[in-house]
């Protein structure tokens, strides 16, 4: 081993000794005495040692490391190749003629593991995740070391290639994940090996000063001072340095020399180098027989503070508006503040020259930004989509995200395969997200600017992304991201007031479906119409005029929409579109036919007839504008699937108003908000998702003509008759997906290949289906019609067959179109397939060349088609070709023709990417020409599938269960009769208890239920309503018999609640849903009322219950039940002719004061409501019981009114109600005070009451 100055040996390559083994490296390490430890190199100096000194290569003890202080930076680090070989500090060598040359540009990623860069033998950094953009992007940032301040003398520096275009610094992800546990920098990390190990080398890189060296031909120069052993980093080369380089020792043959070099001369030392005189070896000897030493200590020296400006910190320590004022001071793109009553929270101001400082990434970002500030916006880095400032730190703290630095920005980031995933998530917390995607690659950027000859404009510094969409929980359009088979619905909404009543326009969409609806609704002072849409469609998000909502419909829609809806204000005129500048909108941009003058006649009809309609038409423009600001609106409106929609449909259906189908638990129950127990649920059996949304409107609207209700029952009978049809569509049709939500997609250009092939086999699968299903559907009926009308959906299907490979399309994800079928597409391919061929005959050259046949082509990271030749073969490498990377078995290579070959194939690769693009749009455009033919043939589908529901559910009913009979004339007596009625929505068919329903016809038209508490008054009203339901939906009834003419409308008023966001209270909830009752009810009407009256004192109570029931069995004629504890309205009633006292049976034991409940409706009057008794069932104590009892026998009142009627019924006393008619009709009068005539009707049930006293 060659010996350096006072007896630092010095590391320099040899030949191994014959008959030595790689271990004879340990053997001498240890010899001689002047050898002292390497650790004497990183320990102190002293300050009169001046000599300079060139320490040895040593074996390092693992125990040292702790000693090192490594640089602060890598700005002057030398990565060294990974390839095995012995790597010295002087100049690299040229590449030789051998396969074992040494390149000093080679790489080796494939020795790369999780957290050791290559080279390294053992590393306990931990490596973090880094964001950097994939090398299928081809968008990495730049790693530019920082300066080191450890050393002021000069290093070679390191000159990285990248194919990344953004302009970065070393990017905080790359630091962190580059830093250990210590917050050492992974290339600055101690390295020792083992001295058993025959091939261990560690790095040492020095320093290059002044002078320079020249290398003599048996040892190596070297530089004036050691840096430190650090490891390359994964995708720096290592440049040579400026002075002449000479062929260096092969790493197979290479040792330690043991010729001794000449000393190098004096260096030129600069003020902050520190060069010793004494080896470092000999620095901390220790002499036994040196007297002790009676000076003092010399004191620590002090580490001196750095001057200067203080050092920057990391983004994500700091908040952004600590690191730009316009964040700390926050504006709205018209520069009002967040206290000003126009500030738009959705924009931001940032000053012009504030803009020019940012970097060219950061001003790319905040250019999208600024106009989504409440919009988290996911920006397309690569293979990830990420974060910044303030959403990064939303992300973090909602989800844990791992903070981290990207230029200037806090940042945090997902993988782009989990986009739809995190989505999701931050859409289900109620936040709205963008997302902003590359529009090329950095080679089509390259290729771009290649391309383009004005030589005025300066290359782009980074790609190209653009907004691409936003997604908001009421307009998903991606089925991947849409959690449920029904529908989402985004509300625009315009009220005025005309003439005191309110007035709504409404548009609303179901982005999923592309079906816009349209409403004109002239509302009552209660707003009925208004809240019955609300409760049918529960929009999931809603687009208000600012400042133009009145208190009461905002009410509304609070008490009917979920927490997670989305509000949206907008400005009046500007965002909120009038009429006239909506018409304009819809026009100018043609979204119908461009090439129409006059584009209107192209509008679909609903949109045609909506057009004069200036409050339904400006909500339209609302919804519009805001849809083009998701960028979605021109893939919606084109569809042109334009309805209008009637919440109550008075003409054709049942209606059930907005708090009917709250109390009689539809679509909701009241106990949780679940769907569990409700009557869809029981109905709901489709098996297709466009079924099931179908299914929902038609319970939202029951038939009210007996002739299309019949149709239906047919329709369900012939399926429970002959299951052929069920049966078939079952097995057949289901797995269909939702062809109804993917064929809008199609329309979009928006879907994937797979998707794509999913809609065809659907498609296909329902002509299969539909041909077997033609012999059944010869009839009349509503079967015969639906088969007959489904479109022709072969001819339609016949051109798809073979235009490509559905197998690669579901595979890969990708259109391989048929030969010949697409000439573009095939150009593409050819030009891709000669660059193969070329590729192909290269190889077969270099193996000729090489002699050997285990010569082949290989991908490493981006690096493809890289030549792979092991290292067994002897054959000679060119010296023009270039290493890219090695293992211990084989060396990768790139030859010049090679490099040109596969730079032309990417090339290839790219046009073609973009000729798949176009192929795409054109596939799904010539799909889209037959958009009606595929969307007729899903709603026949879908009706299909809701009559087969119908019939499944009817079947599932239990015994006993029938086909309900309707009265279909017209004059006849309102009826509503059910024998052994039980609740649908509960297991009735084993401990239910029935009972038998009989309102009008040759009974009286309303029921007065009285009854204990607990006794199932509030079940009997319920189960009455629902038995209407499934009977006009089309259902079978559970029951025994069935018989009724049909209701136009259910009205019910049942429990006791207050609202208090409405400001009102129990009493007055009552009212209000009386009040509605009492001036819509008509005689096809069911009216339920329970304990009407409760919500006030009990005279008050008693008067207003008495009122309103005699005013509903007189003048209005309605059915229904009138459930009460007011015992004295029996008394009162007793003689009225349409009304009959009926209640539920009960047995009580008065001395232990417990009550059994039969659940039984029966004739007659209950003796009491029972209170003490069911206070003892709840454990109440029984001294509190018998004082209540006490206190109720001396105060109660609504007892002792009963006792007063009952007496003066006794003295010929007429009834209040009857007396209070008998005088308005003695006044001659025939018009009351709301204007409305009497009836006929009214005058002979008086008659009739007269009568009968």
């Amino acid at each position: 081993m060659a010996r350096g100055i006072e007896g630092n040996e010095i590391a320099t390559p040899r030949p191994p000794p014959k008959g030595k083994t790689g271990s004879s490296s340990t053997t001498q390490s240890s010899k001689g005495g002047k050898q002292s430890s390497i650790a004497g190199f990183f320990q102190r100096r002293s300050a009169a040692q001046a000599d300079s000194i060139t320490p040895a290569k040593r074996p390092l003890d693992h125990t040292l490391l702790n000693t090192f202080k490594p640089p602060k930076s890598t700005a002057d680090l030398t990565p060294a190749p990974s390839s095995g070989a012995v790597a010295s500090s002087s100049p690299p060598a040229a590449p030789g003629p051998s396969q074992d040359s040494s390149i000093a540009d080679g790489r080796n990623k494939e020795n790369e593991t999780p957290g050791t860069t290559y080279s390294s033998p053992s590393r306990k950094a931990k490596k973090k995740v880094s964001y950097v953009e994939s090398d299928a992007e081809d968008d990495e940032d730049d790693v530019k070391p920082a300066m080191s301040n450890r050393r002021a003398s000069k290093r070679r520096r390191i000159s990285v290639k990248d194919d990344s275009e953004d302009e970065y610094d070393l990017d905080a992800a790359t630091q962190a994940a580059m830093e250990d546990d210590d917050g050492m920098l992974a290339s600055q990390r101690l390295v020792a090996r083992s001295t058993c190990q025959s091939h261990a080398v560690a790095v040492i890189h020095t320093t290059s000063v002044k002078s320079k060296f020249r290398p003599s031909t048996q040892s190596n120069a070297w530089k004036a001072d050691i840096a430190d052993f650090v490891i390359a980093e994964d995708d720096e080369d290592e440049q040579p340095s400026e002075g002449k380089k000479r062929p260096g020792k092969s790493a197979s043959t290479s040792r330690q020399s043991t010729v001794k070099p000449p000393s190098p001369p004096s260096l030129p030392v600069e003020e902050s180098e520190e060069i010793p005189t004494v080896s470092t070896a000999q620095q901390w000897n220790f002499d036994p027989d040196a007297p002790p030493s009676t000076g003092p200590r010399k004191p620590r020296p002090q580490k001196q503070t750095p001057s200067g400006p203080p050092k920057k910190g990391k983004a994500h320590q700091t908040e952004p508006a600590q690191r730009h004022t316009w964040l700390a001071n926050i504006l709205d793109a018209d520069r009002n503040s967040p206290g000003h009553p126009d500030f738009d929270p959705r924009t931001l101001y940032i000053p012009p020259m504030s803009l020019a400082d940012l970097s060219d990434f950061e001003q790319q970002y905040w250019g999208i930004k600024k106009n989504y500030m409440n919009t988290i916006v996911f920006f397309k880095k690569g293979k990830f989509y990420e974060l910044y400032e303030n959403d990064a730190t939303i992300g973090h703290q909602l989800f844990d995200f791992k903070l981290t630095d990207r230029v200037n920005m806090r940042m945090v980031g997902v993988p782009e395969a989990s986009l739809d995933h995190w989505a999701n998530q931050f859409v289900a917390k109620g936040y709205k997200i963008a997302r902003v995607d590359q529009m090329e690659s950095a080679l089509a950027k390259d290729m771009r600017e290649r391309e383009d000859t004005s030589k005025s404009k300066k290359p782009d510094k980074i790609i190209r992304r653009e907004l691409a969409s936003v997604l908001t929980s009421g307009t998903l359009v991606d089925g991947g991201m849409l959690q449920d088979d029904m529908a989402t619905y985004c509300a625009a909404i315009k009220e005025v007031e005309r003439d005191g009543r309110p007035c709504f326009g409404i548009s609303f969409v179901d982005t999923a479906t592309a079906q816009f609806h349209l409403a004109n609704i002239e509302d009552d002072a209660d707003m009925t119409r208004f809240e019955t849409f609300v409760a049918q469609t529960r929009p999931g998000e809603l687009l208000l005029e600012k400042s133009c909502i009145s208190a009461k419909a905002l009410r509304i829609l609070k008490n009917n929409t979920g927490p997670t809806t989305i509000w949206n204000y907008l400005k009046s005129g500007k965002e909120f579109l009038s009429a006239e500048k909506a018409r304009m909108k819809i026009d100018g941009e043609g979204y119908f036919d461009k090439a129409v003058e006059d584009s209107v006649d192209t509008w679909p009809i609903a949109l045609r007839e909506a057009k004069e309609k200036d409050l339904t038409f400006s909500a339209l423009g609302a919804l519009v504008w805001y849809l083009s600001t998701l960028k979605i609106e021109r893939d919606l409106i084109t569809c042109g699937n334009f309805a209008w929609y009637d919440p109550i449909r008075k003409a054709s259906s049942l209606v059930l108003d907005g708090q009917s189908l709250i109390n009689l638990e539809i679509f909701a129950n009241t106990f949780d908000g679940s769907t569990n127990g409700t009557l869809f649920t029981m109905l709901n059996r489709c098996i297709t998702p466009f079924g099931k949304r179908m299914l929902r409107q038609w319970v939202c609207h029951p038939l009210a003509d007996a002739k299309k209700i019949n149709q239906r029952l047919d329709a369900v009978d012939a399926l429970n008759a002959d299951g052929t049809v069920m049966d078939r569509f079952t097995a057949s049709l289901s797995r269909l997906p939702d062809l109804e939500r993917l064929i809008s997609r199609v329309h979009a250009g928006r879907c994937k290949p797979q998707d794509f092939v999913r809609v065809l086999d659907g498609f296909e699968q329902i002509e299969y289906t539909m041909s077997l299903l033609g012999s059944f559907g010869a009839g009349e009926g509503v079967l015969g019609q639906l088969i007959s009308s489904m479109p022709d959906l072969a001819s339609v299907l016949h051109p798809w067959k073979d235009t490509f490979d559905r197998t690669k399309a579901k595979v890969d994800g990708i259109f391989v179109p048929q030969p010949g079928v697409e000439e573009e597409y095939d150009e593409s391919q050819e030009r891709i397939d000669e660059v193969e061929k070329e590729l192909q005959r290269l190889l077969n050259k270099a193996r000729k060349d090489l002699g050997s046949s285990a010569v082949k082509f290989t991908d490493n990271g981006k690096e493809i088609y890289q030549l792979e030749v092991p290292i067994k073969v002897k054959g000679t490498i060119p010296k023009t070709w270039k290493q890219m990377s090695a293992t211990k078995a084989v060396k990768r290579w790139y030859s010049p023709e090679l490099e040109k070959l596969v730079q032309s194939l990417k090339e290839a690769q790219e046009m073609h990417a973009v000729v798949v693009k176009a192929l795409n749009g054109r596939f799904y455009a010539r799909f889209d020409e037959n958009y009606s033919t595929w969307l007729g043939s899903t709603k026949i589908v879908a009706q299909l599938d809701c009559l087969i529901a119908l019939a499944k559910a009817s079947s599932a009913l239990g015994s006993p269960a029938c086909r309900p009979e309707f009265v279909e004339d017209d004059d006849a007596r309102s009826i509503l009769e059910f024998k052994e009625l039980r609740h649908p929505c509960i297991e009735t068919t084993t401990n239910f208890i029935p009972n038998d329903i009989a309102l009008g016809g040759e009974d009286p038209s309303m029921t007065l239920l009285t009854g204990a508490n607990a006794a199932g008054k509030s079940t009997i009203l319920r189960m009455t309503c629902t038995a209407v339901i499934l009977a006009q939906i089309g259902c079978y009834v559970p029951c025994e018999t069935a018989r009724l003419t049909p209701v136009d409308r259910i009205m019910s008023r049942l429990g006791a609640h207050d609202n208090i966001f409405a400001g009102q209270s129990t009493f007055m909830v009552e009212l209000t849903e009386t009040k509605k009752i009492l001036s819509e009810a008509t005689p096809r009407s069911l009216v339920i009322l329970d304990e009407l009256g409760r919500g006030t004192s009990s005279y008050d109570g008693v008067a207003v219950a008495q009122a309103v029931l005699h005013h509903i069995a007189t003048h209005v004629g309605a059915l229904g039940y009138f459930a009460t504890h007011y015992h004295s309205l029996a008394a009162e009633f007793a003689s009225h002719p349409e009304i009959a006292p009926k209640r539920m049976a009960v047995r009580v034991e008065h001395d232990i004061r417990d009550v059994t409940f039969l659940y039984k409706l029966e004739d007659g009057v209950a003796e009491g409501s029972y209170g003490m008794h069911c206070a003892a069932m709840c454990g109440i104590p029984g001294k509190i019981i018998d004082r209540a009892e006490q206190a109720a026998q001396s105060w109660e009142h609504t007892g002792r009114m009963q006792e007063s009627v009952e007496k003066a019924r006794e003295s010929n006393r007429l009834p209040l109600g009857v007396l209070s008619d008998v005088a308005w009709m003695l006044s001659g009068s025939k018009v009351d005070e709301e204007g409305s005539t009497v009836s006929e009707r009214s005058l002979e049930v008086l008659r009739r009451a007269i009568a009968v006293l």
